[in-house]
C-alpha cells in the first residue's frame, strides 16, 4: 500500500479523523465541517507513532536534504517534531502561537541562528493561516524556512493559494481526497456520501449553508 493510502487508513483506523457529512462538526473558528482531525491521538499508538515519524523523516530528507533544523508548530506539532528531530539528529526548536505574555516573550522557543536552514512540521494544515504563520515568526528572526512538511491537509483551495501566495512548499504524509477514497473502500462512510464531502473541500462556507 502507497504511503499516502497506508497513513489514511492508520488515521481512521484509530479515529484520529471521522466523518460524519450529515452531522458536521464545528471547528473553534466557527467553520461547520464534515471531518474532524486530531492527529495527536497517534501518540497514544506507538506503532502508528513510529510510522507517521519515520514517513515524516522520509519527506524531509526527500524534499529538504539541506535542512539543519527542524521546527514543530504548538502545540500539535511539537512531540511530531521532537520525534523527527530525534531520529535525523538535528536541533529542535518551536513555534507559539503568539509571544510569551511573560519572561523573555519569545514566540519561537530553543536555539536557531539566523540563516539556519529550516524546515517546519506541522500536524494538519487546514487554511494554512496558523501555518504559515509559524514559518513567518522563524523567517522574522532571519531562519532561512526551507518548506513545511505535516501529516495531513485538507486541501482547502485558500491553504494552496497563501502557500501559493508564500512561496513556501508543502508535503504531507496524507491528504483529504486519499482519505475520502480510503474511508469509502474500508467502509467508514458509504459511496453515496463522497460527492458531498467533494463539494465541502471545494468550498466549505457554501457547504455549511445548507445546515443553517
Amino acid at each position: 500500500m502507497e504511503l499516502s493510502k497506508e497513513c489514511a487508513h492508520r488515521l481512521l483506523e484509530i479515529k484520529a479523523v471521522k466523518l460524519s457529512p450529515s452531522k458536521p462538526f464545528t471547528w473553534a473558528s466557527g467553520l461547520q465541517s464534515p471531518i474532524y482531525c486530531d492527529n495527536r491521538k497517534t501518540l497514544s499508538y506507538p506503532e502508528i507513532r513510529t510510522f507517521i515519524k519515520e514517513g515524516l523523516v522520509h519527506l524531509v530528507r526527500t524534499n529538504f536534504p539541506s535542512l539543519e533544523v527542524i521546527a514543530g508548530v504548538a502545540t500539535g506539532a511539537i512531540a511530531q517534531g521532537v520525534l523527527v528531530a530525534q531520529a535525523m539528529n538535528l536541533p529542535f526548536v518551536y513555534v507559539r502561537s503568539e509571544e510569551k505574555k511573560h519572561g523573555l516573550t519569545n514566540i519561537v522557543e530553543g536555539i536557531v541562528e539566523p540563516n539556519q536552514k529550516v524546515v517546519v512540521i506541522e500536524d494538519l494544515v487546514s487554511t494554512g493561516q496558523s501555518s504559515l504563520k509559524a514559518a513567518h515568526a522563524l523567517q522574522d528572526i532571519g531562519c532561512n524556512v526551507l518548506g513545511m512538511i505535516a501529516i495531513f491537509t485538507y486541501e482547502l483551495p485558500i491553504a494552496q493559494q497563501r502557500f501559493d501566495e508564500a512561496k513556501l512548499s508543502l508535503f504531507t504524509l496524507t491528504n483529504y481526497n486519499t482519505l475520502v477514497e480510503e474511508a469509502i473502500t474500508k467502509g467508514y462512510i458509504e459511496a453515496n456520501e463522497q460527492e458531498t464531502l467533494i463539494e465541502w473541500r471545494k468550498d466549505p462556507a457554501a457547504w455549511a449553508k445548507k445546515f443553517e
